[in-house]
């Protein structure tokens, strides 16, 4: 599919749900307090583009390529990344709110989280390789056979992880937030 070229241009405050959202290859390009909440984003190129302030609250992103895409500010409930264009992809969240989000399988090494809530997220058999995870709330996030290889939990927190059920080799955590990973074994932590 040959799809139209956008580059270097700037979005802002666009409602996506009344506006019909063009099928494009984006680069370079800034979203700005836009909403895509529940909009198709199917098939879509995003190449180094940033989403700042944007809803992407059950977006469909069935084959959408996130390219160096940044997103800052986003709420980005119940998205389903493991139905991205998984080619050359590549993302960073910064105070943004992934809720009920799925990351299922995918391959997310290096991704930066910074400071996000992430109830309920589903990393199963993720590999996530040296992704770290600064200031971010994972309560009940799910890490089932993930590859946490090097990655930085040292300032995460609300977190549960089996040991035995991910590969965590030269992860990294703080004495303080050590709970989440023994919470399996039922063992009592006295301060």
């Amino acid at each position: 599919m040959n799809l139209p070229l956008i580059y270097e241009q700037d979005f802002n405050t666009r409602d996506y749900t009344t506006l019909p959202f063009a099928k494009a290859e984006y680069t370079d390009c800034t979203f700005a307090n836009c909403n895509f909440e529940s909009t198709d984003l199917s098939n879509v190129i995003f190449l180094e583009c940033y989403f700042i302030g944007c809803n992407f609250s059950n977006a469909n992103v069935m084959h959408t390529t996130f390219n160096a895409a940044q997103f800052k500010d986003c709420k980005i409930l119940g998205v389903l990344f493991q139905n991205c264009n998984t080619f050359l992809l590549s993302f960073n969240f910064t105070n943004c709110t992934l809720n009920l989000s799925s990351f299922y399988q995918l391959k997310i090494n290096h991704t930066k989280f910074n400071s996000c809530i992430m109830h309920q997220v589903d990393f199963t058999e993720c590999k996530a390789k040296q992704v770290v995870f600064n200031n971010c709330d994972l309560k009940q996030s799910i890490f089932e056979s993930t590859n946490l290889e090097q990655a930085d939990f040292s300032t995460a927190y609300n977190f549960t992880l089996n040991p035995a059920a991910n590969q965590v080799k030269q992860a990294t955590f703080s004495k303080e937030n050590l709970s989440g990973l023994l919470y399996s074994y039922n063992i009592k932590i006295k301060g």
